[in-house]
């Protein structure tokens, strides 16, 4: 099965004001916009201050990319780049792999403070006290 070649845009340094819909509007006019996606915190639900834009056209991110690197949008100089593609270790979310056959960090913390847990009841339960 053959990859379908996307063409995505990074957009850098969008203020946290900025929407879906308000990336559709300025990209819109360069091409056909088969997605324009601000990424979020999944935790927090504010923006992580990016985003992307994807084209039907390698024009249309060219264009893109020439005629808004450095422009004004919500009151933020933003950064267009071609993105780069998704590396192992990420899903489309923005979400990290940490590590996922030891479980989350939050899992190893867990495990840190019941292993000190279990030596200071030794300690406390043995003929050193």
């Amino acid at each position: 099965m053959a990859d379908v070649e996307e063409y995505r845009c990074f957009i850098g340094n969008l203020s946290w004001s900025t929407t879906d819909e308000s990336l559709k509007d300025a990209f819109g006019k360069f091409g056909n916009l088969t997605e324009a996606k601000v990424v979020f915190d999944k935790y927090s639900g504010r923006s992580r201050g990016f985003g992307f834009v994807t084209f039907d056209e390698k024009k249309a991110m060219e264009d893109a990319i020439e005629g808004m690197n450095g422009l004004d949008l919500d009151g933020r100089a933003i950064t267009v780049d071609k993105a780069q593609p998704q590396g192992p270790g990420r899903d489309r979310n923005g979400d990290r792999d940490y590590d996922r056959d030891r479980g989350s960090r939050y899992d190893r913390l867990f495990e840190f403070f019941v292993l000190l847990f279990w030596i200071g009841y030794y300690y406390l339960n043995s003929d050193l006290f």
